[in-house]
């Protein structure tokens, strides 16, 4: 499931959905490599039901950005419980799956 976040509270609402494993997708409009983490991590989250991808648009919420350092980190509830890095389908899929 693919989850469009507009606000900290709709972020903290949504890592808090019981048994979700949150893959938190910071992007902008108009960012190439931002486009391809999409083309990767949202068919992973419909795939399977125990993942969410929690888009979050860099222009909307900037104090989101500011707490979190990395390209997309992975939450359950609001605990990091991992990180990714780059546009590598394979690598993304084992990390996601290693977490549920």
């Amino acid at each position: 499931m693919v989850k469009q976040i507009k606000s900290k509270y709709a972020f903290q609402e949504a890592l808090n959905s019981e048994g979700n494993t949150s893959v938190v997708d910071f992007s902008a409009t108009g960012c190439g490599p931002c486009t391809m983490v999409k083309s990767i991590s949202h068919p992973l989250s419909e795939k399977d039901p125990n993942v969410v991808c929690l888009e979050v648009d860099v222009g909307d919420c900037q104090r989101l950005l500011q707490s979190v350092k990395s390209t997309l980190p992975f939450l359950k509830k609001e605990q990091k419980v991992g990180e990714f890095s780059g546009a590598d389908k394979e690598k993304l899929e084992a990390t996601i799956n290693e977490l549920i």
